[in-house]
């Protein structure tokens, strides 16, 4: 039998645009929390795009998010499944964040340029 390729893959995703709203915070039943909202981006032309972050146990910050705040967010795409309103099974694509970072001070703007590079390399 012959033996298959290896092929790397990488799931990385990188944006950098403006909250589309406050963050939503839950409590999970295992303890865990959660918090999702939407940044929006614009390609080369409009129409703009919101793209749906999660982010697992998010730091305190992340509550005071406000509608056009600028961000940068680095994770991968995943695509989660869930039971809907209807009791069917649903899905949702989303970026599940590994970083978040404000884009509201010199610092910030540094740590955000340095996840840039990183992820870039990351693709080399």
């Amino acid at each position: 039998m012959p033996e298959e390729p290896t092929v790397s893959t990488t799931n990385l995703v990188l944006v950098e645009g403006l909250v589309s709203g406050p963050a939503e915070l839950r409590q999970l039943p295992s303890g865990q929390r959660v918090a999702t909202f939407a940044v929006s981006t614009r390609a080369a032309k409009p129409p703009m795009t919101s793209l749906p972050v999660a982010v697992w146990d998010p730091p305190e910050w992340l509550e005071g998010l406000e509608h056009g705040q600028p961000i940068v967010v680095v994770g991968s795409l995943r695509r989660r499944f869930f039971r809907g309103a209807t009791g069917g099974i649903a899905s949702r694509v989303e970026i599940e964040a590994g970083v978040v970072a404000r884009m509201t001070e010199a610092r910030t703007r540094r740590r955000a340029r340095r996840l840039v590079e990183d992820a870039l390399e990351r693709l080399d």
